[in-house]
């Protein structure tokens, strides 16, 4: 966690009255976080919040960590699957979309091994997932279910292997699995690194161009202080839009923030191919959503797929004219 910008203390009690004011910010170190990196990159939310509050930053490495740590406030808004959210918001309903962030940039890969070469082939199989309930594992059973498969968890011949998205390329050459569904650099990393073959590509993956992959999340007590939550927005429409106009600078920033991070320098040929199988946008397909809440169910992770209000997005659509 490192810290954007710093509050000045301050001595006369209008400074104190006006500051003393954090936001707490969370994401993953991967490129379907990209609003989130350019933001911070390009001090999009320095500039949004202002010197008065001070801006501190989390990152974690799969959805569950994430809405744990929203559910403690050590995350107050942030980046991260839709599936994670909607299993916590059926039992809180204290967490909400307000924005999306990433359409598509997930895929599913079969190992060389495997001899796989279609969906229904995944039958007696071992599918790498980031975490049981994520977002990824959603998608997966959203696409075993078009031919008539599930996992084995649920009575089925699939089985589901909760595995780092960066431990998977062990997996594969190790033939501990036989195929991984995943969000981008990871998919693309399978196919060069363990010579993986790509079996859905994003445009057909489950909802493939509609799947909504990561949102902008936030806590009912951050969305409803007017200023931050506006301001986080404001920040994350412009580091979308800065996106969309400028791919090639922003892609340089995600390499620069992650090796910053993890001190690991990802390959910008991969990274320029992940880009490719990605959109990044404001917009939510509730619909897919919904379609998410519904499956999760299914698969026992929640008791009830009724998220009506989990998504919010009249912050959004105000500050977008809509």
């Amino acid at each position: 966690m490192f810290v954007l910008s710093i509050l000045t203390a301050c001595a006369s009690g209008e400074e104190e009255a006006k500051g003393n004011k954090e936001v707490n910010i969370g994401y993953f170190p991967n490129l379907t976080h990209i609003a989130t990196i350019v933001a911070l990159e390009n001090d999009y939310f320095t500039e949004a919040f202002g010197t008065d509050v001070k801006v501190n930053t989390k990152t974690v490495n799969n959805g569950g960590l994430f809405m744990e740590a929203m559910a403690t406030k050590a995350i107050d808004v942030g980046t991260v699957g839709p599936g994670p959210l909607l299993n916590f918001y059926v039992k809180d309903p204290n967490y909400h979309i307000i924005s999306g962030a990433v359409n598509g940039g997930a895929v599913l890969v079969a190992s060389e091994h495997s001899e796989i070469t279609d969906l229904a082939d995944l039958d007696g199989k071992k599918v790498a997932i980031p975490v049981i309930g994520s977002t990824q594992d959603v998608m997966l059973r959203k696409a075993l279910q078009d031919v008539g498969l599930k996992p084995t968890i649920n009575g089925g011949t699939v089985e589901l292997v909760a595995a780092a998205p960066a431990d998977t390329t062990t997996l594969f050459i190790q033939k501990s699995v036989d195929a991984s569904a995943t969000q981008e650099p990871w998919g693309y990393i399978l196919e060069t690194q363990a010579k993986g073959k790509l079996l859905l590509d994003w445009e057909t993956f489950a909802w493939g161009k509609e799947s909504t992959n990561t949102v902008v999340a936030a806590s009912k007590q951050f969305l409803e202080d007017e200023d931050l939550s506006k301001a986080y927005l404001t920040a994350h429409v412009k580091a979308v839009d800065f996106i969309k106009e400028n791919p090639n600078e922003s892609q340089e920033l995600v390499i620069k923030h992650i090796k910053g991070l993890t001190g690991k320098e990802i390959n910008k040929e991969e990274l320029q191919v992940a880009f490719e199988r990605l959109e990044v946008t404001t917009e939510v397909n509730e619909g897919v959503i919904q379609e998410m809440a519904d499956i999760s169910k299914e698969a026992g992770y929640v008791t009830s797929n009724d998220i009506n209000g989990m998504v919010q997005l009249e912050k959004l659509n105000s500050l977008e004219g809509k």
